[in-house]
């Protein structure tokens, strides 16, 4: 496929450029027919936050969160778009200031977007979710998760999530998934093997876990539910101290992945349903976002 054009040398054949046009408002609309608004949590944000949906794309760079350094990269990569998991704003916004004067804070993300000419889009508790949200820790983990009935004090339950949302069985925080019996230490040595982070692991080690919920980032409204339902274990990305002190001496053990740890696999998630909506991989780059802090291992002296 080709253009003919004419020169003071001859005729000479243009390669056309096969890229789909798509615009930043048309990319939006197909991610919210995936990920609807009105899953989200109420009040919290999603969809396109800055930018004009009219734009055409160049690229688009995916992370888990819009930091300024995430801006940087996104325009360093030729991307015009920065689609997140976590929203650049939550709620009113004081002032809007360079980076380089205000650091990096919420206006300051705001400012270097609209300078830089990047969009931000984000997907957050409508993406937490999701189908595609819920099998992200099982598949990694290799848990499976729970399709038929389990019987919970004799009685019969089919609960995929333990708090789904309104009218839904599937979507909702916390995939119930049956495990092959290991101990709590083989499966926190899982999870170190699968993300290269120690997690905090609370309980006791030599208890045989049969049953797991998983839930991405912030799980602390699940403790109730996984004890009442007699779940075995809570793997997450993030539950505050006192509720895990409580929840393990209640019965219920807690695998603390780390709220990042957790949700650094949305990124992917993220960039395939970009290309499911039609862009193509060329213009989808995954910003590392995995090294924002380290474990400091001891040393010999």
């Amino acid at each position: 496929m080709g253009t003919i054009v004419k020169t003071s040398k001859g005729e000479i054949k243009v390669k056309e450029d096969t890229k789909r046009v798509m615009y930043i408002g048309e990319l939006e609309q197909a991610l919210l027919k995936r990920y609807p608004a009105k899953d989200a949590v109420p009040g919290d944000k999603t969809g396109l936050l800055v930018g004009d949906p009219m734009q055409r794309i160049e690229r688009v760079a995916v992370a888990l969160d819009p930091t300024v350094n995430s801006i940087y990269a996104a325009k360093s990569s030729g991307s015009n778009v920065l689609l997140t998991h976590h929203p650049s704003y939550r709620s009113g916004v004081e002032g809007f200031h360079p980076a380089a004067i205000a650091g990096n804070t919420t206006g300051s993300v705001v400012y270097e977007a609209i300078r830089n000419g990047v969009a931000l889009m984000n997907f957050h508790t409508a993406l937490d979710v999701s189908h595609d949200a819920q099998r992200v820790l099982p598949s990694l983990l290799h848990l499976t998760p729970l399709k038929g009935t389990r019987k919970v004090d004799g009685v019969k339950v089919k609960n995929k999530v333990l708090l789904p949302n309104e009218g839904s069985k599937d979507k909702g925080f916390g995939q119930v998934c049956e495990v092959e019996e290991v101990s709590l230490s083989e499966l926190g040595s899982r999870c170190t093997a699968v993300f290269g982070r120690a997690p905090r692991v609370w309980g006791d080690l030599e208890r045989k876990c049969k049953t797991a919920v998983t839930a991405t980032g912030s799980a602390g409204n699940l403790i109730d539910a996984c004890l009442k339902n007699k779940i075995d274990v809570l793997i997450a990305g993030e539950v505050k101290y006192h509720d895990a002190l409580a929840a393990s001496e209640s019965g219920l053990c807690i695998i603390d992945l780390g709220h990042d740890v957790s949700e650094l696999p949305l990124a992917a998630v993220l960039a395939n349903s970009c290309k499911k909506a039609g862009l193509e991989s060329s213009r989808i780059v995954i910003l590392d976002q995995g090294h924002n802090w380290e474990q400091i291992r001891p040393i010999t002296i």
